[in-house]
């Protein structure tokens, strides 16, 4: 009884007596470190708000062309900003709403609806006090009824000295005091966000605190600021562990303010310290065995959930000191982990849903199992059990059409395919339960069915494409190319399914209207059709460019078209003789002594080309990128360069002339071609290349034969030639042999 209850007794007078200092600093300690790591998320989610508004003030949206816009009858214009205000309010989860100020035509308010602004209203004055703000983007507070909302101001357009407009971010408060609230991780605690003069932004604390307590605190920080970053406060019969610290924000430094009560995180030991010397006592009134076999059994549970929290961990290795304070430690850190992520799944399940989806289409998931992607999906909240999978790909053609004149501007592919996008999010919705909808930006939109096994047949996903055709048609007024890959029960098959599909699109009838590709029937004993490439017109073409006659060249571009379109050929056909066009271009303009980096300004255009799906955006690309860029670098080129190159290349020649010269070689030495060598040499001395050659070595020799008594065979091979062969050429151009030549230039 004695060995049993006096250790406890002991025990617990200790810790009461002696360990409550030491656990204190420790718990200060502890408190520290957790608010600067909840400082940090904290820091990280405002700086996530700067860098995006940041970004979206360099948008296209937001240039110069807002100051030219009547939004009053420009409404797509005015819908659209409304659009993309509410994406941004919606991407930035710490705003409660964004606004956008603008003066060109009107002076316009957007909050995100819209409203003209007048000269003599508030929301005026507002907005001069915002625009004359200093720097480009900048914190501040603005009036909310009675209270004022902390907000971000960016300027428009981001890169001008001489901003229009403001884009202006408003905190929301509620969501602001719940991540303050991070920052006071005890209902007694208190956590206060102030701005660089010290005024108080926001705050987040308990209700039950003493009265004057904020104030207290207030004054106590800005007293010790810059020398102590957390002390304790004492405050009536509790002590407060405070710690502080700042946000680097734009043009301004925040300080954060956190009071956790120390009664709160040491109670739990004194406590238990009690318990511990009242359990003591009780024991000596329990025989020793009972006393024995009572505390084993007790600890056992305990023991078993201590191994397991703290099992892999650092602190595994303290050992059996303070077993609830480490259970109380790790199970407030797994909560606290375990909400928090809760709700960041929450907030962002959309988001995750959409990324798993791409990760999938585009096979970054092909090393996963069959099990784990149907485990992550459900998770994402996707029904798989007993589900057939049908994959649609959809392709908008005819931007370019008359119909289309004045509706859309280069550029808005992206726009074009949000839209239809969108459209066709909402019809899928109406004809299927799961239904998920992929854009890929380059009017192209993916869609994955999520289909019952016994609703799997064709016909509902035929209904579906005519409704999404008709109301592209109708809405957009584009055609449609909508290709529907084969069912399939297997989640791994859906990214083969997505290429098949895409790939399916260049197998539909170039200029035809809408089409439809089912790939369960498209192999069913398609006839061949053969297909002609018109090298004619390439070779026109090509002339046309060489010889600068812009006028028809450019025509001849839409000759070739026709010519390559006609029949019915598909897009992989005319694809593939557009880059076979583009590529004989290429070789004229290397034969021409161009760079095609330099033509090109180092882009590339095969991928540029490929690009492109339409007739008249196909001969605009040629006409502009190609055939004009050619022949203005051709125009620019000065004769004085070609005499130049021409008087290197005699040079050489002159130097080499005992040697085997090519004309390729020659080419190579002057960083041309052998074309554009070829016609210069010819256009500068009058002759071609062999004839010069021919000459300057017959001038040699017939020095050589006149000044000196070598042999004719080492005349020969002084000048570059076989002995047999020279006597020929020699002969040809001479009229006698060298033999006779040196014999009558003697006498």
């Amino acid at each position: 009884m004695i060995i049993t209850s006096i250790p406890g007794l002991i025990t617990g007078v200790l810790i009461y007596k002696f360990a409550g200092g030491r656990i204190e600093n420790e718990m200060v300690q502890l408190h520290k470190n957790q608010i600067a790591r909840r400082a940090e998320q904290m820091d990280s989610q405002l700086s996530f708000l700067e860098l995006s508004l940041s970004h979206w003030a360099f948008d296209t949206k937001f240039d110069y062309g807002l100051k030219e816009t009547d939004f009053f009858k420009q409404f797509q214009s005015t819908k659209d900003l409304t659009k993309t205000l509410l994406l941004m309010q919606g991407s930035l989860p710490l705003t409660r709403r964004i606004e956008l100020y603008a003066e060109g035509l009107q002076t316009v308010h957007f909050d995100p609806e819209f409203s003209l602004v007048t000269p003599d209203s508030e929301p005026n004055s507002e907005f001069r006090r915002l625009l004359a703000g200093d720097g480009s983007v900048y914190w501040t507070q603005l009036p909310a009824g009675e209270r004022k909302e902390i907000a971000l101001v960016q300027k428009i357009p981001g890169t001008s000295p001489e901003p229009f407009g403001v884009l202006v971010a408003r905190l929301d408060r509620d969501r602001l005091s719940e991540l303050l609230k991070t920052l006071a991780p005890y209902d007694d605690g208190e956590a206060l966000l102030l701005d660089a003069g010290g005024k108080l932004l926001a705050a987040a604390g308990s209700s039950a605190l003493p009265a004057g307590f904020q104030e207290l605190l207030l004054k106590e920080a800005a007293r010790r600021a810059g020398t102590e970053p957390s002390f304790l406060l004492e405050v009536g019969r509790s002590t407060y562990s405070v710690s502080t610290g700042t946000f680097g924000r734009i043009a301004s430094d925040w300080t954060y303010v956190s009071a956790a009560p120390i009664n709160a995180m040491t109670a739990p030991v004194l406590f238990l310290s009690k318990v511990i010397a009242a359990v003591s006592a009780a024991g000596l009134l329990l025989a020793a065995i009972l006393a024995w076999f009572a505390s084993n059994r007790i600890y056992l549970p305990l023991g078993r959930l201590l191994r397991m929290l703290t099992e892999g961990s650092a602190v595994a290795a303290i050992g059996r000191e303070d077993e609830f304070k480490l259970i109380e430690k790790e199970w407030r850190q797994l909560s606290g982990e375990s909400l928090a992520l809760r709700h960041k799944l929450e907030d962002q399940l959309p988001q995750v849903r959409e990324g798993f989806l791409l990760q999938l289409v585009y096979g970054y998931l092909s090393a996963s199992s069959e099990e784990d992607l149907r485990r992550r999906m459900r998770q994402y909240g996707w029904a798989v059990e007993d589900r057939v999978y049908r994959v649609l790909v959809l392709q908008l053609t005819g931007m370019t059409q008359a119909d289309q004149k004045g509706r859309f501007s280069p550029g808005d592919e992206g726009l074009v395919t949000f839209a239809a996008a969108n459209m066709i999010g909402e019809l899928a919705a109406e004809r299927f339960n799961q239904a998920e909808v992929i854009n890929f930006h380059n009017l192209t939109v993916g869609l994955l069915l999520l289909m019952p096994a016994e609703r799997s047949s064709s016909s509902a996903v035929y209904e579906l494409a005519d409704s999404l055709t008709q109301a592209v048609n109708r809405m957009l007024k584009m055609r449609v190319t909508l290709s529907i890959a084969a069912p399939t029960a297997e989640v791994k098959a859906i990214p083969a399914q997505f290429d098949e599909a895409r790939i399916a699109l260049s197998y539909r009838m170039f200029g035809h209207e809408n089409q439809l590709i089912d790939l369960e029937l498209r192999h069913a004993g398609e006839p061949e059709r053969g297909f002609q490439y018109p090298f004619a017109e390439e070779r026109e073409m090509i002339q046309a460019m060489r010889t600068g006659r812009q006028a028809e060249a450019e025509a001849a571009v839409s000759v070739f078209l026709q010519a390559l379109t006609t029949g019915g050929a598909k897009e992989v056909e005319v694809q593939q003789g557009l880059l076979n066009l583009l590529g004989s271009l290429q070789h004229a303009a290397m034969q021409s002594g161009l760079s095609p980096a330099k033509l090109f300004k180092g882009s590339n255009p095969f991928e540029q080309l490929a690009s492109i799906h339409e007739e008249e955006q196909i001969r605009s690309w040629f006409v502009s990128k190609v055939i004009r860029p050619y022949i203005t670098a051709m125009e620019e080129r000065s004769d004085d360069q070609v005499k130049k190159m021409i008087e290197e290349a005699m040079l050489y020649m002159q130097e080499h002339y005992r040697n085997d010269i090519s004309l390729d070689e020659l080419a190579e030495h002057c960083g041309t071609n052998v074309f554009m060598l070829s016609r210069s040499f010819k256009q500068v001395t009058g002759k071609n290349f062999i004839d010069y050659l021919t000459e300057l070595r017959m001038a040699k020799a017939k020095e050589l034969l006149r000044n000196s008594e070598r042999k004719i065979n080492d005349i020969a091979e002084q000048v570059g030639y076989q002995h047999s062969y020279f006597n020929r050429i020699f002969k040809k151009y001479e009229g006698i042999t060298p033999t006779r030549y040196r014999e009558n230039s003697r006498t």
